[in-house]
């Protein structure tokens, strides 16, 4: 299980969409409601309720696809579902972005992007290990 490629690619993504949650995506200021002041405002995970379900979701998958090593076919379906959440979230947190006044993208805006690449290099091995084996049972 984890000499596989994918295992490690699934591990990186789990660990980026983690780490989410504690560092920013972007800054920026922000109007509080019901006034006209302007206040400090960052862009996580946690910042609005639908980006948080949806990388909890996302968080979830790839560690339950590193267990599904057994059933390829399964794991290849799970990871092309973790890459378009993980690319939802993304374009989440831009129109998160968006709303701020003076918006600045912060180092850690390659969390989400390791994710989506994550996923991504994970499907490619599965669907690499899945071809392997099919030419494989052709020779028998």
């Amino acid at each position: 299980m984890i000499q596989r490629q994918q295992t490690l690619w699934l591990l990186l993504a789990t660990l980026a969409a983690v780490l989410t949650f504690f560092f920013p995506f972007a800054t920026g200021e922000a109007i509080v409601k019901g006034t006209s002041m302007k206040a400090k405002a960052e862009v996580i995970a946690g910042g609005n309720f639908f980006t948080l379900i949806l990388t909890i979701l996302s968080v979830g998958l790839s560690f339950v696809t590193i267990f599904m090593f057994k059933d390829r076919k399964l794991q290849m379906r799970l990871a092309l579902v973790g890459l378009l959440l993980a690319v939802v979230i993304l374009v989440l947190y831009f129109m998160e972005m968006k709303k701020l006044i003076s918006p600045t993208p912060a180092l850690w805006v390659i969390l989400p992007a390791a994710t989506v690449a994550g996923y991504y290099m994970a499907f490619r091995g599965i669907r690499k290990d899945e071809k392997l084996v099919k030419s494989l049972d052709k020779l028998r």
